[in-house]
């Protein structure tokens, strides 16, 4: 038996009263990605390795400000884009890990087009149990990736992902903050030297050159406990 006060091993690092587990040495993205993909990886809460840190949020989710403007963008992109097999769309629990970024997260939506997987820009990842057909990872860099702002993750989203979305070579980066009396939609576009918000018009449509689309976010109160989102979808 080890003596009192004595370590024999690195300590695993427990969030309560959550009692969220972090093992020892998750100290890379290698390291942190094996783990996400173990049967011990908490199904509560979203942990991101974001270049060279270990970020978890217990926050829950904000009914009006994030889980429906989220759902609101998911109908209507796998509307415009599953039926007629252009991309997958993909939510929550989804994770995304971009080596050339040093990141490893679950964004709250991302798209890929087919094209794109078929050149082999993004890769699907094997469940351990390498059965056909299951995946439980996305490598490499996706389409489009939407982030709805909280309050925990606002500098997260805006400055920290944005950076990191970019270097990770994603297209398109849509930044989502419906917390304020208007909601603010911002798209932005790859361009070698960082990204570029790409401007609205007089109707509030803004361009997405990766649906080849316009596009707006519109919130409707219909009493003050109760608000709806419809991501409009207009072609140019």
């Amino acid at each position: 038996m080890a003596a009192m006060g004595k370590s024999v091993a690195e300590p695993v690092i427990v969030f309560q009263p959550d009692g969220i587990e972090i093992p020892a040495r998750i100290t890379s993205l290698a390291r942190f990605r094996r783990w996400a993909l173990s049967e011990s990886f908490p199904e509560r809460g979203r942990i991101d390795w974001v270049a060279g840190r270990l970020e978890v949020d217990m926050s829950p989710e904000d009914l009006f400000t994030h889980g429906t403007p989220k759902a609101a963008i998911v109908a209507a992109l796998v509307t415009l884009l599953q039926p007629k097999r252009r991309g997958l769309v993909f939510t929550d629990r989804t994770r995304v890990s971009c080596p050339d970024a040093d990141l490893s997260a679950e964004p709250d939506v991302l798209v890929i087009l087919l094209s794109t997987l078929r050149r082999g820009k993004v890769r699907l990842v094997r469940k351990t149990s390498k059965k056909k057909g299951r995946y439980v990872e996305i490598e490499g860099a996706p389409d489009l990736v939407v982030e709805c702002v909280s309050d925990s993750s606002a500098a997260k989203d805006k400055k920290d992902l944005t950076e990191l979305y970019h270097r990770a070579g994603v297209q398109e980066y849509w930044i989502v903050d419906a917390r304020g009396d208007d909601v603010d939609l911002q798209v932005l576009h790859y361009r070698p030297k960082g990204y570029v918000r790409a401007r609205s018009d007089a109707s509030g449509f803004v361009r997405s050159i990766v649906l080849k689309r316009d596009v707006r976010l519109v919130r409707e109160v219909v009493d003050p406990d109760i608000v709806f989102f419809e991501l409009e979808v207009r072609e140019a």
